[in-house]
C-alpha cells in the first residue's frame, strides 16, 4: 500500500517539475495530459480492475469525464461573459446564484446517471469507489500543489534564516 503511494508521489513530482519547465501554453496542455494519465493509473490501482472490467469501465469513465469537462467549460465561459458591467448588482447576484444552482443540479444529474452506468459495468464495491477515488486523487493533487507553491514561496526573496 505504501509503495503505491510512493510511486504516485514520485510520478506526481516528476510531472509537476517537468510541467513547470515547459513553455506556458504547451506546458499547460502537456501537464493536463500527464495529470490525466496519472489519474488513470491511480484509479486503475484503487479500483483494482481486471482486464475485462477495465475494457468495460474506461469507455464509460471517458464519457463521464467528457460530460463533466464540457459542463465546467460552459460554466467558465459564461462566467467570463458575466464580468461585463450591468445596472443592478443585486439582480446580477441573484441571477448568478440561480445559474450556479443550475450547474450544480446538472452536475448531480451527470453523476447520478453515471453511478448507474458504473454499476452496470463494475461490481457494486468497485462502482461505489469511483467518485471516492476521484476525490482522493484531487485531494492528493491539491495538497501537492500547495506544498510545491509554499516551497517556491519559501525559496523566493524573503529573508534567509540561519540554523
Amino acid at each position: 500500500m505504501m509503495k503505491r503511494y510512493s510511486i504516485i508521489w514520485i510520478a506526481l513530482f516528476t510531472l509537476l517539475t517537468t510541467a513547470s519547465v515547459s513553455s506556458a501554453q504547451q506546458g499547460s496542455d502537456d501537464a493536463t495530459e500527464k495529470i490525466k494519465a496519472i489519474q488513470i493509473q491511480y484509479l486503475a490501482k484503487k479500483l483494482d480492475l481486471s482486464p475485462e472490467e477495465a475494457q468495460k469501465f474506461w469507455p464509460v469513465y471517458n464519457n463521464y469525464t467528457q460530460e463533466v469537462e464540457q459542463l465546467i467549460a460552459e460554466r467558465h465561459q459564461k462566467k467570463e461573459l458575466e464580468k461585463l458591467p450591468t445596472a443592478n448588482p443585486d439582480d446580477v447576484a441573484k441571477k448568478n446564484m440561480d445559474k450556479e444552482l443550475g450547474y450544480e443540479k446538472r452536475m448531480l444529474d451527470i453523476r447520478s446517471r453515471y453511478t448507474t452506468e458504473f454499476q452496470r459495468v463494475l461490481p457494486g464495491r468497485k462502482a461505489g469507489m469511483v467518485f471516492k477515488s476521484e476525490r482522493e486523487f484531487r485531494t492528493i493533487m491539491i495538497n501537492h500543489l500547495n506544498t510545491q507553491r509554499m516551497n517556491r514561496m519559501g525559496q523566493g526573496g524573503g529573508p534567509k534564516r540561519r540554523p
